[in-house]
């Protein structure tokens, strides 16, 4: 390439040549990128927008694309400014040993992060509905409407007679981990029946 632009460039450029070539390609590099994260925001809000998510998980989706895209365009960009893939290789692997540690240390946020994409995506309950999470098929739980799911937390605004209007923050995890009973909206809500002296006995 080198040699086939001496032959158009002028002299007085022919000793730039050497920083010409590495700077156009690092050009490049940096504008292949700008127009892949352009079209890939748009990808995420049309999926966003056709499938009703929240926008709290198109942020997250966005955020996760673009240090991926800037990850890589750093690498790519050192690379053609000359420093060895051995060096690259030695500090992404440091880099990703952090990143594990970091990443179990923050298991139960993440697992948060995790349900909540389940909880939008597979839709076991929506804003509205009002959901019992039980211990057991048996016993009872927190029960509520739900008025917000957000990235770590379902808020429950409490129906309980002596209670009502409370509100009950559950872990999304919690969700996938119990029995949930679930109303939707316009259904009556039953309150729990006590079991008899004889029916606790057997």
């Amino acid at each position: 390439m080198r040699h086939s632009l001496r032959l158009y460039l002028p002299e007085w450029a022919q000793d730039w040549l050497e920083v010409i070539v590495p700077a156009l390609q690092i050009l490049l590099i940096v504008l292949c990128a700008w127009v892949l994260q352009r079209i890939l925001r748009r990808l995420v809000r049309r999926a966003s927008e056709h499938y009703g998510l929240p926008a709290d998980m198109r942020m997250l989706v966005n955020g996760v694309l673009r240090w991926a895209i800037l990850l890589a365009t750093t690498l790519l960009v050192l690379e053609r400014l000359g420093v060895s893939a051995t060096v690259m290789w030695t500090a992404f692997t440091g880099f990703a040993t952090v990143g594990a540690v970091a990443f179990f240390a923050a298991w139960s946020v993440l697992s948060n992060l995790f349900c909540a994409m389940l909880i939008f995506t597979v839709g076991p309950f929506r804003v509205g509905d009002v959901i019992e999470v039980l211990d057991t098929a048996d016993t009872g739980g927190a029960r509520g409407r739900v008025i917000d799911i957000n990235l770590l937390y379902t808020t429950l605004e409490d129906v309980a007679p002596g209670t009502a209007g409370t509100l009950l923050q559950i872990p999304n995890t919690l969700v996938f981990q119990r029995v949930v009973r679930r109303w939707r909206p316009g259904q009556a809500v039953q309150e729990p029946v006590a079991k008899k002296p004889a029916e606790a006995g057997e």
